[in-house]
């Protein structure tokens, strides 16, 4: 990077933190609500900004066009499918979440089961976020930062010492964000940051097709078309090793729904906005980012491989690294690099925003301390996030001893409670009794029969698996319910703490998300260019 990249990318990332502080004056960080909630303050935009922010983050950016590289539009699953979700989101999810007045995804399954299993899915959410999410998003994004940018180069050191550094950097700037504004500071940070990462990654998609086309855009898509139209079909084979087509349906569906509508770091956003109307937009926007967002998380992937002729270093994940650094201007670095580290920054607060949610209700208000006043709490969400920031920042580095071998027995550990989790709410809201053993016996069905699908099924893909799993546990669940029913509870409850009123194009804006989702599989499928 040149120094004329540096001041631009110094002048950026100031720029949005003063921009963000001064939006988010106005929201009170001495009260629980507004420290972890921001006050339920959000608009539809800083809603979906603040959501695509902490989901995306350069792990993405660089590994699904590194898979596309391999295996062409087929990635795009992992995009374009979550739309679906998000539109269910809106639709079911947020209208029930809202409604019975929750902060977080365990509050509800107290509400409808125990304080036991509470405790459970706090837990193995704070787990996963601190000990995988968390040091993953931080060490994998400052590995790639560097990648991009050459740090160091720049400061002529190791590679490893370079990613250390930025590690520490990243961690200790999210820290700084969260502790002194809470949720609502880095929401209003994320507006700006996600359209700068809409803009600049559709801009290198286009600037990436010109060059391919010496100069002519459509020329350059016309070329892959002719040279690679197997690259461009998104329906796997039945027996992908990326997404196989019949799990769109089952297990890609279900893992979309646990995802984008129970888990704790993507709901909670939404539940930050003023009002159900708001939540909705905020989805409606969100669901279609998540099609287009393929546009520039899988396409420049089958770019790089017509530009390379499929020939590059190392391995596919290199990818989007090589085809930055060949196609960006100079000056361009600052400015990309500033839209990079605020992904990275964003993805980092966002989880650990909701780690530190979870502990200060789920813990420390309903547990430790019943007595603690709306202040003490918030006071205990500030000095819990400089610990658990401390501890990621310190697990971060050490993600390089275990490249791949922790990274993936942790996040074979996630699907040991996503389908548990997400069939407990699901449940929850259309069942007026339920079952506290079911709750307790669904978790354990779900833990051996997983296991042994780990264990001896080894070869099959786990969306399969997910598939199959989904529905044993829904019929463990609801057979207990009717044998065992132990709470009953009036489904028409009413504990909101924000403005119900829903909006009135959620139905129109969802189905036709819906219809740009089944014509996107039409377009790229043999039907349509792949031919």
């Amino acid at each position: 990077m040149s120094v004329l990249s540096i001041i631009i990318f110094l002048t950026v990332i100031i720029g949005v933190a003063l921009y963000a502080y001064f939006r988010s004056r106005s929201v009170n960080k001495k009260s629980a609500s507004g420290y972890f909630m921001g006050g339920h303050s959000l608009t539809g935009f800083a809603v979906a900004s603040t959501i695509i922010m902490t989901n995306l983050s350069t792990e993405q950016l660089v590994g699904q066009n590194g898979q596309s590289f391999v295996a062409g539009m087929e990635v795009m699953a992992w995009e374009v499918t979550a739309a679906v979700a998000v539109v269910l989101l809106c639709w079911v999810f947020l209208p029930k979440y809202l409604k019975y007045g929750i902060s977080t995804i365990s509050e509800f399954i107290e509400m409808r089961y125990d304080v036991f299993t509470k405790r459970l899915v706090s837990m193995l959410f704070i787990f996963t976020y601190v000990v995988s999410f968390l040091p993953v998003v931080l060490y994998s994004g400052s590995l790639v930062f560097n990648q991009l940018f050459n740090v160091s180069g720049f400061l002529n050191i190791s590679d490893g010492t370079a990613v250390i550094i930025i590690a520490v950097v990243i961690g200790a700037a999210g820290i700084m964000y969260l502790f002194i504004g809470g949720l609502s500071l880095s929401a209003y940070s994320d507006t700006l940051y996600g359209i700068g990462l809409i803009v600049g990654g559709l801009a290198v998609t286009i600037v990436a097709l010109r060059f391919l086309g010496d100069g002519n855009y459509l020329q350059g898509f016309d070329r892959i078309v002719k040279d690679t139209p197997e690259k461009l079909n998104a329906w796997g084979a039945v027996d992908s090793a990326i997404v196989p087509w019949p799990t769109l349906f089952f297990g890609m569906l279900f893992n979309n729904l646990f995802f984008w509508c129970t888990n704790q770091m993507i709901v909670q956003k939404a539940l930050a906005a003023k009002s159900l109307k708001e939540a909705q937009k905020g989805a409606i926007y969100l669901s279609i980012f998540k099609i287009f967002g393929a546009l520039f998380l899988v396409l420049p992937g089958i770019i790089a491989y017509n530009i390379f002729n499929g020939n590059i270093e190392g391995t596919a994940d290199n990818a989007y690294p090589m085809l930055i650094s060949t196609i960006l201007p100079e000056w361009a670095y600052g400015l990309f690099g500033a839209i990079i580290f605020g992904a990275i920054m964003s993805s980092f607060v966002g989880a650990l925003n909701s780690t530190v949610t979870l502990f200060s209700l789920d813990f420390y208000k309903s547990f430790i301390n019943k007595n603690a006043s709306d202040r003490k709490v918030s006071y205990v969400g500030r000095i819990t996030t400089i610990v658990a920031g401390v501890i990621v920042v310190i697990l971060a580095p050490l993600i390089a001893l275990f490249p791949s071998g922790l990274y993936a027995v942790v996040q074979q550990f996630n699907g040991i409670y996503s389908l548990p989790v997400l069939i407990l709410v699901m449940v929850g809201f259309f069942a007026k009794k339920t079952s506290k053993l079911g709750a307790k016996i669904t978790f354990i069905t779900h833990i051996i029969l997983y296991t042994s699908a780990s264990l001896f099924l080894s070869d099959v893909h786990y969306l399969y698996i997910l598939s199959v799993l989904f529905f044993i546990d829904l019929a463990v669940l609801l057979v207990f319910n009717k044998l065992y029913p132990s709470n009953e509870f009036d489904l028409q409850s009413d504990f909101s703490k924000v403005d119900m009123t829903p909006w009135k194009y959620r139905y129109v804006a969802g189905i036709a998300v819906l219809a740009i989702v089944v014509g996107s599989y039409i377009i790229f499928s043999p039907l349509g260019v792949a031919a």
